[in-house]
């Protein structure tokens, strides 16, 4: 018989450097997850990311036990590291904040496809050039 589920819980957290301080700590804890247990299993499974921000589903069972699905980072993260950026631009119309070539926005689409409401890497990649332009942040070819 399936467990039945009691709540799922979406969390972002550093790839192979989750801690039970905020915000997993408290997310966790007030539906009485083991905290520990979360951190070393989501730190091993995510170890190659090395503090890339990452979403995660918690899905915790009544019996609290848990099970997770880590996802692909953010656009906009993935972004910045390409760009070599810290942040995208306040006016992003008006200032650029870096620039991306059109094959880096490809292999960006690539990793987020199984994640983005996409049909085929074409719509994929129209998706990310959008996130960018709304960064600031110039596609050149």
């Amino acid at each position: 018989m399936a467990k039945q589920v009691a709540v799922k819980i979406k969390l972002q957290a550093p790839g192979g450097q989750a801690t039970p301080a905020p915000p997993v700590g408290p997310a966790l804890g007030q539906n009485g997850v083991n905290i520990g247990q979360f951190v070393s299993q989501f730190n091993e499974q995510t170890k190659e990311l090395n503090g890339t921000i990452v979403p995660v589903v918690i899905t915790v069972f009544m019996d609290k036990s848990f099970t997770f699905e880590v996802k692909s980072p953010p656009a906009a993260v993935l972004l910045k590291q390409t760009a070599e950026i810290a942040k995208g631009s306040g006016v992003p119309n008006r200032e650029t904040a870096g620039q991306v070539t059109a094959e880096q926005v490809r292999k960006i689409a690539e990793t987020k496809f199984k994640d983005l409401n996409a049909y085929d890497i074409e719509n994929a990649e129209k998706i990310i050039r959008g996130t960018a332009r709304s960064m600031g942040i110039e596609i050149v070819d």
